[in-house]
């Protein structure tokens, strides 16, 4: 029991001791900002832009293709129940046709 009350206390007393960091985003440019407070006192401030034009038009591409994907698979899916169909459909006719010509 002691050495659980002695290690509660430690590990409450550690996460105590660490930097508080917080971080805010510019919604415009997606630009991320931190700022750290460390126990001594001193504040560490860290700037991350957001995207450059190069590093969006690879964004968008890649949106655009998983979208484009999409589309294509379902248009793939939907084109093979319509031929799944029409071949039972016709087999069912011939199976008829069949019938008929032996009686």
């Amino acid at each position: 029991m002691k050495k659980s009350l002695m290690l509660l206390a430690a590990v409450a007393f550690s996460t105590a001791a660490f930097a508080q960091t917080t971080t805010t985003q510019d919604p415009a440019t997606g630009a991320k900002t931190t700022t750290t407070v460390r126990d001594n006192g001193t504040v560490k401030t860290e700037t991350r832009t957001g995207r450059t034009e190069a590093g969006e038009k690879i964004h968008e591409t890649k949106e655009d293709a998983k979208v484009t994907g999409k589309k294509a698979g379902h248009a793939v899916k939907r084109g093979a129940q319509k031929t799944g169909k029409a071949v039972k459909k016709g087999a069912k006719a011939v199976k008829t046709k069949a019938k008929d010509v032996v009686d």
